[in-house]
Formats: structure tokens, sequence, C-alpha cells
């Protein structure tokens, strides 16, 4: 038997839901480069269903403990009287989400003997310590692929209502008012602005094909060229450096994942050789922004907007300078954990569940770290170190 420790954020406020806004999710069979959908051998929920909360349990309980493994499943994550952490000390597996990551810390890693197998339900293991992971043999993985398309649907949508201005617009409505010059003092059209993509990887090129249509000229970064026949199509300029993309750019979108090397890369130093007036979208990791560099360029008018999905930590202190700085867009992480998002990453856990149990190999799109090094998909995207320094910050968030 084995106990498995997963981590959840909590169900809303009113409840869980008794019935929902749409009656059925479509049905899609595979990803645009062609990965098929997690194939777990059976899943005990309905898609379109809230799986990703406290009572949805990733929809586990019944497969877990049928075979006999005991499965805890809680929202208590920061702190060392939090039940994540008592709970730990003898799992032998880890689920955590991006959007209410449980921090496996290289402390946690140490305290946690048993722990053989971290799995992070949704895309992005940066809330792991994955030198902590790799020096202790622990395997890692994710369920790449299963939310991309939610999170670049999500940018396009930041992007266009920071460049249209469209929160203050709806928030004069709200108001009861019909300030028409107050909403189009800072309204632009998106077409034919330079729009930069750092990280030019699913997520990223997906964005890039959703923005085409707009006529934008598109620009990107990535360590990985894409190849000469995607640039041609996208009409794309590649840059071999983030430092030489963002001097040209009206708008960037950030998709790169947290690791040592992007660790603080928008800083003042990055944001002082953009354009002002520049926007900045962030749906990759908090982190990779330095929270305080964007407040300042925001009060100073360096840039005309920021929004962002992702913080750091998570959740973010009440007092976190993102909530208040002027002209920005943020959401508490939830690009990638709609409803539809969620049944592939439900799927794709109790996949990656299953081939563990029964000593299969696990997929290598999966795969962050496996046998003390990076593997699969961590290999293309991610490089040695700890980028999760700091996570402590959370706790303040429970006291607040």
């Amino acid at each position: 038997m084995s106990k498995i420790v997963c981590v959840l954020y909590d169900d809303p406020v009113d409840g869980y839901p008794k019935s929902y806004a749409v009656d059925s999710i479509p049905k899609i069979d595979h990803y645009p480069d062609g990965q098929t959908l997690p194939t777990p051998k059976a899943i005990d929920f309905k898609p379109g269903a809230l799986l990703g909360s406290v009572s949805g349990e990733l929809g586990l309980r019944k497969f877990l403990e049928s075979a006999g493994h005991q499965l805890v499943v809680t929202s208590d994550k920061d702190g060392p009287n939090s039940i994540f952490e008592k709970e730990l000390v003898d799992a032998e597996v880890v689920i955590s989400q991006p959007f209410w990551p449980a921090y496996l810390t290289a402390e946690r890693i140490a305290k946690a003997k048993k722990l053989k197998l971290a799995i992070t339900a949704g895309i992005g293991s940066d809330h792991v310590a994955l030198q902590a992971a790799m020096d202790k043999g622990i395997t890692v993985t994710e369920v790449t692929y299963c939310n991309s398309i939610s999170t670049a649907e999500h940018a396009v949508m930041m992007l266009l209502s920071q460049v249209r201005n469209y929160i203050p617009s709806y928030q004069w409505v709200v108001k009861g008012g019909w300030n028409i010059a107050d909403c189009v003092a800072r309204s632009y059209d998106l077409e034919g602005m330079n729009v930069g993509i750092v990280g030019a990887g699913r997520i990223g090129l997906a964005v890039m094909r959703r923005l085409k249509p707009f006529d934008v000229k598109l620009h990107y970064t990535d360590r990985h060229r894409l190849p000469l026949s995607v640039e041609k199509e996208l009409g794309a300029t590649f840059h071999p450096n983030v430092q030489a993309m963002v001097k040209v750019c009206d708008a960037i979108s950030i998709h790169a994942p947290l690791h040592p090397e992007t660790e603080h890369m928008f800083n003042d130093a990055l944001i002082a050789q953009m354009k002002r007036g520049a926007f900045i979208v962030n749906t990759a990791r908090g982190k990779i922004c330095d929270e305080n560099a964007i407040a300042r360029a925001l009060k100073s008018g360096k840039l005309a907007g920021y929004a962002g999905d992702v913080w750091f930590p998570q959740p973010a202190p009440k007092d976190h300078p993102w909530r208040t700085m002027p002209h920005h867009g943020m959401t508490p992480h939830t690009a990638g954990t709609t409803l539809n998002a969620q049944a592939r990453y439900a799927a794709g856990t109790r996949e990656i569940l299953e081939c563990w149990f029964a000593k299969k190999p696990i997929r290598s799109e999966y795969l962050i770290v496996e046998n003390g090094k990076l593997a699969g998909a961590g290999a293309h995207s991610y490089s040695a170190g700890n980028a999760t320094e700091g996570s402590g910050e959370a706790v303040r968030y429970k006291r607040a």
C-alpha cells in the first residue's frame, strides 16, 4: 500500500457545484502536434466537472482506494504545521498543481524519506526543487500539453484586454457611467504592433498562431529555434536573446519555464531596454518577473500595462504589489485550469499513477526528472538548479 498526498485548491466559497453552466465539453483526442490526450485505462469522473478543487479529488479516490492505497487530499499546504507538511513525512507520492503549488523545497524533500514520485497535475514543475529531486532519485512528472491551449487562449485574451483598455471600460459600466473619453484615452489597436514571444514552445507557438490573424508583426526568442518553415508561415522574426527582442516590441508575452536561467529575467535592467508604453503579458511563472520592477515601471509609465496569471509565491500575500499597481489585469492562476483542462490533467495524473504502480514506463512527454537527471520534457525545458527559494513567503498569505 502506498500513501498519496494530493494538494488541491479550495472549493468555491458557495460550495461544490451541483450543476454547471454548460452541459458538456467538446471531445478532442489529440493535441495540435499529434500527441494523444491522456489514455488511462478508465476514469471515475464526468469531463466538465470541477476536479481541481478539494472535493473534486481529481477523480482519483475510487481508483486508489480500490487498489488498497491511502489518499490524503488537502488545500492546507504552507508552513510547518500544515497538513501537507505533516502528511509528507511518510508519503510515497505527492500530487500538486501549479495553480495552488505545494512547494516541494529541498528541506521538505529531505524530510520525506519515502517520497519516490512527484506529479504535477498540470504543466510546470518549478514548485519542486528539481535539483534536490535529482539528488534524491525522485521521479518528477507533469501532464505535458494538457492545458497548453487553455493558457494560450488566456494569454491572447489578456493581451487584447490590456491594449484595448477593456477592464477600466467595463468598470465604468458597472459604476453606471458612459465615460467614453476615459475609456478610450488608453485604448489602442493590436493590429500592426510588434509582439514578442519569450519561449516558443507548445504554449508560445499556440499564441503566435492565434495572433497571426490580427496582422501583428511577430517576434520570438527561444533556446530552440523554430523550423524555418514555421517562421515563414507565421512571418516571425527570431532573436538570439530576449535583450535583442524587447527593444523592438510594443508588447511581450512570456511563455518560458521557470528555472535558474529565467528567474527574474524581467528586471529593472531589461525593462529599461523596452519601448516606453510597452505591454507585458505573463502566463508562464510569476518569478520570471521581478515583482517590484514591474510595479515601478507601471507607476512611472515605462510600461503601459501588465497582465499576469501567475504570481510568486502562490497564493499571493494580500499585500503583494501586483494587487494594487496601476494598469494591471491580474488573475489568480486560472488560465490552465478550465473545466476542459481539468478533465485532461486529471486523466493524465491517473495515467501516470497507473504506470507507476504497474511498474510500466511513463510517457517520455510526462517526464521531468528520472534516474537522477532531467529527462523527457524536462531535459528540453529546464536546467539544473533550484528556483523555489523564497516560497516560504506563501505562509504570509495564511497570516493575512
